[in-house]
């Protein structure tokens, strides 16, 4: 019995210890002759997630939008600076600049925190606007070779970023654009002006949508009607209505623009009557919520030397006021 017992456990004990042997070995030999047995390690965490088909794996990468070329940032009250970065090819017929030479630009000295200390406040535009024979000198030895135009084309070097938006006057913001004047991107930019100084919409997003798209500017921002007014808050004129009128340019040249500026009530109807040498000329504008109202002339073929007198009146409700200013195409 005692060697029988004995030859039994030897027997246990070599079982568990062929058991043993396999579970850690690879091809080891199954004990009951069947083919070998093969163990591989459990897989980790991270050969699990990486041996899951690529289709079936969350998608962990953020999603990725259209990038348009930034802003560019620049202090540069009344002077054209920087350099535009040639050949360029503008979009929509002209009415569009190429976002790579013309992406857009603003003056860091306007900030949301002092539009009504800036651009909401009358005057502002004139302070910062570079004098015409920068202007002009940019526009044609400059813009227009870069953008392949002739210089017979009409056309008006426009800022991208209106500087009643706070826009700058670097090369990266300006470009000629061509068509018809008055220039209808001139009500995308009062529009725009008078959301952002009404509160809104804010200053950022204005100057983003303005450089993206003009012509859609209006539409994505929500502005395409303009605001209800509700009896509860009414557009109110107190005391008597004020009227001042001033020029870009005494002295234009021919083939260029001038801009009759007008201050006055917010939501007042500015009319203007330029009166050349042989005709007259009426124009229509309206005040924005800061009161200003800008109309602009293209001086074309008008008499040299001869003093265009432009009257202004405007009007509010049953209250009217007159004013008038006057410029003199140079020869």
């Amino acid at each position: 019995m005692g060697g029988r017992a004995s030859a039994a456990v030897a027997a246990v004990l070599a079982a568990a210890a062929v058991a043993l042997t396999g579970c850690t070995s690879t091809g080891s030999t199954n004990p009951t002759g069947g083919a070998p047995l093969t163990h591989s390690p459990a897989p980790t965490l991270q050969q699990s997630r990486t041996s899951q088909p690529s289709g079936s794996r969350p998608t962990t990468q953020p999603h990725h939008h259209k990038v348009y070329p930034a802003l560019l940032v620049r202090h540069d009250p009344g002077q054209v600076t920087g350099s535009i970065n040639a050949p360029c090819q503008a979009r929509d017929n002209g009415k569009l600049p190429d976002p790579h030479c013309t992406p857009g630009g603003i003056d860091p000295a306007v900030t949301q925190a002092n539009i009504q200390s800036t651009i909401c406040v009358s005057g502002y535009t004139e302070r910062v606007r570079p004098p015409e024979s920068q202007t002009e000198a940019f526009k044609f030895d400059h813009a227009y070779p870069a953008y392949g135009i002739s210089s017979s084309v009409e056309s008006e070097l426009d800022h991208l970023v209106p500087l009643e938006l706070g826009g700058d006057n670097d090369a990266a913001n300006l470009w000629p654009e061509v068509g018809s004047l008055p220039n209808p991107k001139d009500a995308v930019e009062d529009a725009l002006n008078s959301a952002v100084c009404d509160g809104r919409i804010g200053l950022a997003r204005a100057q983003r949508s303005i450089a993206h798209n003009w012509e859609t500017a209006e539409a994505r921002l929500g502005l395409s009607a303009a605001p209800p007014v509700t009896s509860s808050s009414p557009t109110r004129h107190t005391g008597s209505l004020s009227c001042h009128a001033s020029v870009s340019d005494s002295s234009p040249s021919d083939y260029s623009t001038v801009d009759i500026y007008v201050r006055t009530a917010s939501g007042a109807a500015v009319s203007t009557v330029a009166h050349y040498k042989t005709t007259d000329h009426p124009k229509s504008a309206m005040a924005n919520s800061a009161g200003n109202a800008t109309v602009s002339y293209y001086i074309s073929g008008a008499t040299p030397g001869y003093t265009v007198d432009v009257d202004v009146t405007v009007s509010a409700g049953s209250r009217s006021a007159h004013c008038s200013t006057s410029f003199t195409p140079a020869g």
